[in-house]
């Protein structure tokens, strides 16, 4: 029993490192909406390029164009490039193409050998892009009017060289609720925001490709979307090079500035996470062990655990205090993080479902990768270890 005490003690200690730094976060990951350009900025109204990877996107680009057409920045280029889509993206791109010339189709290249889908397509758009600032976003974003000038500001405020946004996700389906706020609760709970700016160490990076923003200068310096070509997590890798060649990085929340509903549906769910949690991890099984293990450990044992001591065993006093110490933290980040992002009250209450939706999608992850046909995505499968890719469709 000693033993477990002891084990108890270290769970607790460990939640009030992290519901310490979850505080902390509050505070530091700012709002993309309080930054406003300041009049020099204006005055010098530089260009920028506004890239669009799109792939088999037709049911998503026209709503992007249209939000990102009523910028209240108005020197701006859209450049959309249609990867090698199937459907009607081509032609959705080029009739709004005639609507607006700011908006111009790029028809992609097919995919080289070596390259992820999405680098390369990110890289043929900056070769065509002639803004001093690259803004990379996807397709199926929809943006506020400020969007673009809001983090520009946030940009030249904060003397930063690139910066990511992370967008107000759109949740519907239970599948989709389970697993896309464990994107949030990672940011908040476990990653030291202020230290994603403040230090030069790549491994204390993160980033949503949803929404980039580079200075191009630095975009080019640090070899653009060419450095991390074979990257699947390419959002990550390339927030980790700009600080592996050291310029300055820093996030910010987006709830108010960029909407996104990144999968719909529990087939998206599963290829979407199955993509990138094993990718995020270097393919390494170790490592995945580890870090998915310490977040069951702290977000998900306590319940268990304050479940068998009600219904089955009689803990000790001491360590049902300890339970109800971490329980206590695990839903008071849950509360927050449902007001501060404006997520479903319910959603709560099922954080245990939550947990069980990341194992299961871990073990699916490593299994696809290693085991299966390989990582599938946007009609690709991408194998890990040469970067070959295939466009044979596969159901999971």
């Amino acid at each position: 029993m000693n033993y477990f005490l002891y084990y108890q003690y270290a769970v607790t200690f460990l939640l009030i490192a992290v519901m310490t730094n979850f505080v902390i976060n509050s505070f530091a990951y700012n709002s993309l909406s309080r930054f406003k350009l300041p009049s020099k900025f204006l005055k010098n109204n530089p260009l920028v390029s506004i890239l669009i990877p799109a792939r088999n996107e037709d049911k998503n680009i026209g709503r992007c164009l249209r939000s990102l057409t009523r910028q209240d920045y108005n020197n701006i280029e859209i450049l959309v490039l249609d990867d090698s889509s199937d459907d009607a993206t081509g032609r959705i791109i080029n009739e709004w193409s005639k609507k607006d010339s700011r908006i111009k189709l790029i028809e992609g290249k097919p995919l080289l050998q070596g390259w992820k889908g999405k680098c390369y397509a990110c890289h043929q758009l900056s070769r065509h892009a002639k803004g001093d600032y690259l803004i990379f976003t996807d397709a199926d974003t929809i943006h506020s009017s400020c969007s673009v000038s809001s983090a520009i500001a946030a940009l030249v405020i904060n003397d930063l060289d690139a910066l990511s946004v992370f967008p107000k996700q759109i949740m519907v389906t239970i599948h989709e609720r389970m697993v896309v706020i464990f994107i949030n609760l990672v940011i908040m709970a476990l990653m030291p925001i202020p230290l994603i700016r403040k230090t030069s160490n790549p491994i204390l990076s993160i980033a949503n490709g949803q929404f980039i923003l580079f200075k191009r200068k630095i975009y080019n310096t640090i070899g653009g979307h060419e450095s991390i070509k074979n990257d699947i997590v390419e959002d990550v890798a390339i927030s980790r090079q700009v600080k592996r060649c050291g310029f300055r990085f820093a996030i910010f929340d987006g709830k108010d500035s960029v909407y996104c509903r990144m999968y719909k549906g529990f087939r998206e769910v599963v290829r979407g996470f199955s993509k990138f949690i094993f990718a995020s991890m270097n393919y390494n099984v170790l490592e995945m062990t580890a870090v998915i293990s310490f977040i069951i450990i702290l977000f998900l044992i306590p319940l268990l655990l304050f479940s068998v001591g009600f219904y089955i065993v009689r803990w000790p006093l001491i360590i049902n205090i300890n339970l109800l110490i971490q329980i206590s933290i695990i839903f008071i980040i849950r509360i927050v993080m449902t007001f501060r992002f404006k997520s479903r009250i319910m959603d709560i209450v099922l954080h245990p479902l939550s947990m069980f939706y990341i194992m299961a999608l871990s073990v699916n992850s490593v299994y696809q990768a290693k085991y299966g046909s390989g990582i599938y995505w946007k009609d690709r499968i991408y194998k890990i270890d040469d970067g070959a890719e295939s466009n044979k469709k596969i159901d999971i």
